[in-house]
């Protein structure tokens, strides 16, 4: 990014409010949604700021704005700060503006919330001689705020949308703490409100980016998301995005309808989510684009084109369902198989085939899409859980896949299965893989993963069909992760290579795991003897000792069985 569309300092928000700039929050960007939990955090820690021994300044955050003449801003993250700090100095002219009406040193007291109004709300222009309001809100807010609050006059409650009666609560919530905070002190009231107007403004503080336009400003969601700070790139599309069907003249009715589409769609993903959505639906139909370059090809796709807008809305809508099922499977109404393909996808960890399901819901039957998820799982085992092989090279043939199937090159599940070719590790690469692979079990999802390719295992060699997370069946490990002195037979290089090889772990009840803990095999081998577990009995059936040896020779029998278990006969 560019210097000269990119601009970083530390702003109090006397420099931000108090110098004649302006400040306007997009059409559509989000409502006015703070509640109490955030009014009161915010008047705490200004509270904190009060006291003698407290802190010397309270950090606000990140503000990010856009704007071409640095005099006026679009807030583009920071909305719900600065509209809930304008509604604080809001209360304050009302208690100020209550003293004038008692008499309580009235012509001093209406000086004070005339600076106050002056400096913090708006100012007189001096070509038009019209008082502009330093803060506009968004479409569904601004006519309240400034119809009612801006004047400080009565404020209806009848008729309004939800996010209104949240300002008006907002500003009710801070009157009362700022009179009760005004009539707890001996002093003058109206120098103890001018005194707190003036303590707010200097003791917050921000850290205010500015730029240039909309595609600067997704690059510094990108740059703070990854640095943990959770910015607003979802509302930010969204603005882009309605704004130019906004320049168009689009049928107000046609807007609203389309902005309750797009606020259900967040509301069902949440908007943490939302980028990540977003990425795998374009990505179902486009060429691949990384998360940080998608703003930018979406924005150039669009060029201004509100059919393309439409075209984007109607297909995120279409594609939404598909998503939530993938990510949330026990949820949705796939059928049993499906779900429990996803879930797996989802217990592997690997997301990269998701364009590709989005793509394939939308081409093939139920049966064939069932299929479908069955394969992406034989995949991702071979290739990720076992192979361990290059992820990126993988989202790429994903993507390429499901451009095809987007454009109706790929039709069939045989055709998607065999454009799928180049990531499934063949017979030999995946034996060799599996032969030699180990899980260290202590980190919680690699013991689910184990449980899960023992059950399978179990199935294919006694026919008993056991659900890995069955809480009474548990990972034993023959050679134990802590051995005693029955251990001998294996040098200490040899239990560290060992212990969390899998051909060394096998599934046991879990009574009966805890009974034999660390004893040596000729303690377990009688315990195994009495399992119910098919694969468990095996070992001591065929095994009179246990050693390094057994342990390779066994993982490779479980290779021989997971080559044919795992596959995919197609490309076999």
């Amino acid at each position: 990014m560019s210097a000269t569309h990119f601009k970083t300092e530390n702003n109090t928000y006397r420099k931000l409010i108090g110098n004649g700039l302006t400040y306007k929050i997009p059409p559509f960007q989000r409502d006015y949604s703070w509640t109490d939990e955030e009014w009161e955090d915010l008047w705490q820690d200004i509270l904190e700021t009060l006291k003698e021994d407290g802190e010397t300044a309270h950090y606000m955050g990140y503000l990010v704005l856009q704007s071409h003449d640095e005099k006026q801003f679009d807030v583009i993250d920071g909305q719900q700060r600065l509209t809930t700090l304008t509604l604080m100095v809001l209360a304050i002219l009302k208690t100020l503006n209550g003293l004038v009406e008692s008499g309580v040193n009235a012509e001093k007291n209406r000086q004070r919330s005339e600076q106050l109004r002056q400096t913090y709300i708006g100012y007189l222009d001096p070509v038009t001689l019209i008082t502009r309001s330093k803060l506009s809100l968004n479409r569904n807010n601004d006519r309240y705020f400034q119809t009612y609050l801006i004047p400080l006059g009565h404020l209806p409650k009848r008729g309004f949308k939800a996010s209104e009666h949240n300002l008006r609560k907002a500003f009710a919530w801070f009157e009362k703490q700022i009179h009760a905070y005004a009539n707890q002190s001996q002093a003058d009231k109206g120098i103890e409100l001018a005194k707190l107007a003036e303590h707010i403004s200097d003791k917050l503080f921000f850290t205010v980016i500015t730029v240039t336009d909309e595609l600067n400003a997704y690059k510094v969601f990108e740059t703070l998301n990854a640095r943990g700070v959770k910015l607003s790139a979802t509302d930010l599309l969204k603005n882009y995005l309605f704004s130019v069907l906004h320049k168009q003249n689009q049928h107000e009715h046609e807007l609203n309808v389309l902005e309750e589409r797009w606020e259900a769609m967040v509301g069902r993903l949440g908007s943490e989510n939302f980028p990540d959505f977003l990425k795998a639906h374009w990505n179902s139909r486009y060429p691949f684009v990384r998360q940080a370059d998608l703003f930018k090809t979406i924005r150039k796709k669009i060029n201004n084109d509100r059919a393309v807008v439409f075209e984007l809305l109607r297909g995120m809508d279409e594609d939404m369902d598909t998503y939530l099922a993938f990510t949330q499977p026990y949820a949705s109404d796939w059928p049993s198989s499906s779900k429990t393909s996803a879930n797996t996808l989802k217990l592997f960890s690997v997301r990269q085939p998701l364009p590709l399901v989005l793509a394939a819901k939308r081409r093939l039957d139920e049966s064939d899409f069932d299929g479908f998820m069955q394969s992406c799982v034989t995949l991702a085992f071979r290739y990720n859980v076992i192979g361990k092989q290059p992820p990126n090279e993988q989202e790429r043939i994903y993507n390429t896949v499901a451009q095809k199937v987007f454009k109706g090159e790929l039709a069939s599940l045989n055709a998607i299965l065999q454009a799928l070719k180049p990531i499934y590790p063949d017979d030999n690469f995946f034996y060799a893989a599996f032969a030699e692979k180990t899980f260290n079990t202590r980190d919680s999802r690699n013991n689910r993963v184990v449980r899960y390719i023992l059950c399978k295992l179990e199935k294919q060699w006694g026919g008993s069909a056991y659900d890995f997370e069955d809480a009474t069946l548990t990972v034993e490990h023959v050679l134990p992760q802590r051995p005693e002195t029955d251990w001998n037979d294996f040098s200490d290089e040899e239990i560290e290579t060992m212990t969390y090889r899998l051909g060394n772990m096998t599934l046991l009840e879990k009574n009966k795991n805890q009974a034999v803990a660390n004893a040596g095999y000729a303690a377990k081998r009688p315990v195994y003897q009495s399992s119910n577990v098919a694969i468990t009995r095996k070992i001591a059936e065929q095994n009179e000792v246990w050693q390094a040896n057994r342990i390779a020779g066994r993982q490779k029998q479980l290779a021989n069985t997971a080559k044919t278990l795992w596959r995919i006969a197609q490309l076999s």
